[in-house]
């Protein structure tokens, strides 16, 4: 029976992962409610860095083979620069893998520079991956296609194999480029015009700004949210919305960033729901007294009459649920609970809801039908590239807007900001100007 001192690195990395994967998964079921907040909260975020680290030694160790290792073996390790190249190999794995802890420990009003290179050697860890293991499934299959007869034309060996790291790094290099660039640029204002039945005439053209996953934390800080709070407030909206993961942080850690949201002035208001992130903070109810200062109203699973200024007898329910990552966590007195969040809303009021998560919609609307509009978040459009398609599967709705039979919409925001890693390629960050129209 082999031993564990036997087994490769990449193989001591998965059995790793797997211990540590059991317990999170132990400490979600069985600690979750015998642990206090903070404690859990650490528990788990650090059960997470340890966990993901320990995936990407086995793809560090293959990045290292393919950028390394290779060229060790040819002309180029006598070269000058072989040296320098191993140390800048060396950096970028290290700061990868670090960007995780940055969460924990360097978080604050301002992304610091650390944090901020950390996580974008992580997106372009994340490319580099991609396209080592597709040029070598290329190549795997062109040798399998050509079998014995590609011997005979295999001049030099060693050119070849270093194509595929060469190749991989320029491809790296020049999409993580891209996806800064994109990522730096202010989010783009998406105009959308969507029929609610039974909406009144009276609110005919009301404006609703949606936000989602601005995700204030390690890359995110207080410059970026004041930016997207004056854009909002030059689109004039008559009701703003967050749908979740607003942060990744405590809120007295990070409140200084969050001042400018005390700057939104929509005049039948500003409201909140939950997004997975929030329940990561283990921080939500000290997150809704500090929204509550700034005239942002939650909906924990509850609902509000939104009252046209024209007329008193005319409204609309806005409702909101808890994320259901709840659930999963166990987070004492939250959780996805729809009957409660539309309890009064009748059926012969126009219904819109605030959920998180795409998959939550499809759960609402197959208790509730009778909802008109929901608006979600968290695929951020699947934010980069390899990751988009990862994204689209996994969701019953991806990004943009869905109609639902009838008279039911569904509009998923592509993200208002990322989440850690400041890239976006195949997806462009998002305010959405909805119109809601009168049938």
């Amino acid at each position: 029976m082999i031993s564990f001192k036997q087994l490769s690195l990449e193989a001591k990395a998965a059995v790793a992962a797997g211990v540590v994967f059991f317990f999170m998964m132990l400490s979600r079921s069985y600690l979750a409610e015998q642990l206090e907040l903070k404690t859990r909260h650490w528990l788990l975020r650090l059960q997470m860095t340890v966990f993901v680290n320990a995936l990407m030694l086995i793809g560090s160790r293959h990045v290292w083979r393919s950028t390394v290792t290779t060229f060790s073996r040819s002309s180029a390790a006598s070269s000058f620069c072989f040296m320098p190249w191993k140390i800048a190999v060396l950096m970028f794995l290290a700061l990868a893998h670090s960007s995780f802890f940055t969460l924990l420990f360097l978080v604050a009003e301002e992304p610091y520079f650390f944090s901020l290179a950390a996580y974008t050697c992580l997106g372009a860890y994340i490319i580099l991956i991609f396209f080592l293991f597709a040029l070598g499934s290329v190549e795997q299959a062109y040798k399998f296609l050509a079998g014995r007869g590609a011997k005979a034309g295999s001049g030099n060996k060693n050119s070849r194999t270093a194509m595929k790291p060469v190749l991989a790094v320029m491809l790296t290099v020049v999409l993580t480029i891209v996806g800064l660039l994109n990522a730096s640029q202010p989010p783009t204002v998406n105009s959308v015009e969507v029929p609610v039945h039974k909406l009144p005439s009276t609110m005919n053209n009301l404006k609703v700004v949606l936000l989602s996953d601005i995700h204030l934390g390690p890359t995110v800080g207080k410059t970026k949210l004041a930016m997207i709070v004056r854009m909002v407030k030059a689109l004039k909206p008559d009701i703003t919305v967050i749908v979740g993961d607003l942060t990744d942080s405590e809120a007295d850690v990070i409140r200084p960033a969050v001042e400018p949201l005390g700057e939104l002035n929509s005049p039948l208001g500003t409201y909140f729901v939950t997004g997975n992130h929030e329940y990561y903070t283990s921080d939500v109810g000290n997150w809704f007294e500090l929204l509550k200062s700034f005239n942002i109203q939650p909906l924990h699973n509850e609902n509000v009459k939104i009252v046209s200024p024209k007329s008193t007898d005319d409204w609309f329910c806005l409702a909101g649920v808890d994320d259901i990552e709840a659930d999963v966590l166990r987070y004492s007195g939250h959780g996805m609970d729809l009957k409660k969040a539309l309890s009064d809303c009748s059926s012969e009021r126009a219904i819109v809801l605030l959920a998180h998560q795409p998959v939550a919609a499809k759960w609402a609307l197959q208790e509730r039908p009778d909802i008109n509009l929901i608006l979600s978040g968290h695929t951020h459009g699947g934010q980069m590239f390899p990751l988009n398609a990862g994204a689209y599967f996994l969701n019953p709705f991806f990004v943009g807007l869905y109609k639902v039979g009838q008279n039911t919409f569904v509009y998923v925001s592509p993200g208002t900001m990322y989440f850690g890693i400041p890239m976006r390629l195949g997806s462009r960050a998002e305010i959405t100007e909805i119109i809601l129209h009168s049938p």
